[in-house]
């Protein structure tokens, strides 16, 4: 029996994953790399820590496959975070910078205030902010960081793992190449306009070549935890690659990933709408065969980095797994709120200056109401997302599939459901990330023969509809967005 893995190269640590031509998880390995926050609004990755844990984690994997055929790899990844490397020696010319790392704003501030601000919406569908990875190419150069020259690559941290895994292709898919504001998501290609837009023209020839996200990008070298000579042939951004893995084929169909952020995507089919107030345009997915599609997103910086906050910065917890008995122990948060905009709002709102707030505190608030008031804050700003997302698409969500770490909470999922007025679908794996780039990846190597038998494969697990009226949930959303105000600008300059 054959298989296929996937690397799910994450913000916080890095999954090798192995499915059967049935789409059943075969085993996982996984390994945590460092988060380093060199200043406030900060974060940045050491890139060589990412590629230990790719072999480290391939390796044990491989390992305990006993001899498995191996049909093909597949790669899913941290969107948006930098790479930028030397090619004749391989190594790191600086940290990466991570998707989440705000030092840019004053820069996008500068080019809204230019007016590109429409330009660069129509060709990429995406806003000016932090978030994406042009502005940060532009950090690099122009502080001297990084000098451009025949030497230098950049790219995401997918073309950083493709470039070590197949012994130097520099590659990217559509996906990926979208999330980055140099792509011209219309043509799936990289734009000398807007290079020069963000000022990174000179290093225009360092970018890899963008190719679709099923296909074969080279064969494995030896070195990296697999034998030498598997394809990877499958690559896609970790939120498409969870669209891909919940089989959201049709347009329409749409689902939440509750990772470190959350990110909600609908399947808008192969024509590129309008930018969209509020939300993101960006490529889904190109097949080998041509076929594209493209979605609506809605990007929550941060979700289940809130639960890491609990752990390692509050120590109101030991472990994650403890967020949902401690937040199920209480009825309601006794009236307090977390707005965890510790790198800034992002959809619908894109503020990169406001931070995180908790407000309704009393003297009877224990860490119960504050874990719970996390769990709560997962669901409200999903349902800010969702109906920014069929306000603008003029669809309405017939159901929600959710996946990714806090979707085992039965808790969120319910509190999801109340909120949306809509059932939530959990299904039976819900690793779906690193389940996309897989089927990506064996799709272009035949262990599936099309989208059809993949959708067959997915299985739910558990369905939660809504157990209280609109109303209510319309209050409690109410009341969150006076909690969300109380956050927004907090990190401008004061007035003289």
């Amino acid at each position: 029996m054959a298989v296929v893995l996937s690397i799910d190269a994450g913000t916080t640590g890095v999954r090798a994953f192995a499915v059967d031509e049935h789409g059943t998880p075969i085993d996982v390995a996984y390994r945590e790399f460092p988060q380093y926050f060199p200043q406030p609004g900060w974060v940045e990755h050491d890139a060589t820590e990412i590629l230990d844990a790719v072999r480290v984690t391939l390796a044990e994997l491989v390992g305990r496959l006993d001899g498995t055929t191996i049909a093909a790899i597949g790669i899913t990844n941290q969107r948006e975070t930098l790479v930028a490397w030397s090619r004749s020696t391989g190594k790191p010319l600086h940290r990466a910078l991570v998707w989440q790392d705000r030092r840019t704003a004053d820069v996008c501030d500068a080019l809204r205030d230019a007016g590109h601000l429409d330009g660069v919406r129509a060709a990429t569908g995406l806003v000016l902010d932090p978030y994406f990875t042009a502005t940060k190419l532009g950090w690099l150069l122009s502080t001297g960081a990084v000098t451009a020259s025949s030497d230098l690559a950049v790219g995401t941290v997918d073309s950083w793992i493709l470039w070590h895994l197949t012994g130097g292709v520099h590659a990217t898919d559509a996906s990926n190449a979208s999330r980055t504001l140099l792509c011209d998501i219309g043509l799936r290609a990289w734009s000398p306009e807007l290079a020069d837009t963000f000022g990174v023209g000179e290093a225009f020839g360092a970018l890899p070549e963008i190719r679709p996200s099923s296909g074969r990008f080279g064969v494995t070298v030896d070195g990296m935890g697999v034998r030498a000579g598997i394809p990877v042939s499958g690559i896609a951004g970790d939120q498409q690659a969870a669209l891909f893995g919940q089989a959201c084929f049709e347009p329409g169909m749409t689902k939440n990933t509750y990772g470190t952020g959350s990110f909600v995507l609908m399947n808008v089919g192969p024509s590129l709408p309008s930018p969209v107030d509020g939300l993101l345009t960006t490529v889904a997915w190109e097949l080998a065969s041509g076929e594209v599609a493209y979605a609506l997103e809605g990007a929550i910086f941060v979700t289940g980095a809130a639960i890491q906050w609990l752990r390692d910065g509050l120590g109101l917890i030991e472990a994650a797994p403890e967020i949902g008995p401690l937040a199920a122990s209480v009825d309601d948060t006794d009236g307090v709120f977390v707005v965890p905009a510790f790198t800034g709002l992002g959809s619908p709102w894109w503020d990169p200056y406001a931070r995180g707030a908790i407000v309704g505190i009393t003297r009877g608030t224990k860490r119960a109401h504050i874990a719970r008031a996390v769990v709560e804050s997962m669901a409200l700003s999903t349902r800010d997302v969702v109906d920014a997302m069929c306000a603008a698409s003029g669809r309405s969500v017939a159901a929600l599939r959710v996946d990714g770490g806090a979707s085992v909470m039965d808790l969120l999922c319910q509190m999801q459901a109340d909120q949306l007025q809509v059932p939530v679908d959990r299904p039976v794996v819900t690793e779906t990330t690193a389940l996309g780039a897989a089927y990506l990846a064996g799709l272009a190597e035949g262990v599936w023969s099309n989208c059809d038998e993949i959708a067959s494969q997915w299985a739910l697990e558990k369905s939660f509809a809504p157990s209280v009226p609109q109303e209510l949930a319309d209050l409690r959303l109410g009341q969150w967005h006076n909690a969300v105000e109380r956050s927004r600008n907090w990190a401008t300059e004061p007035a003289d």
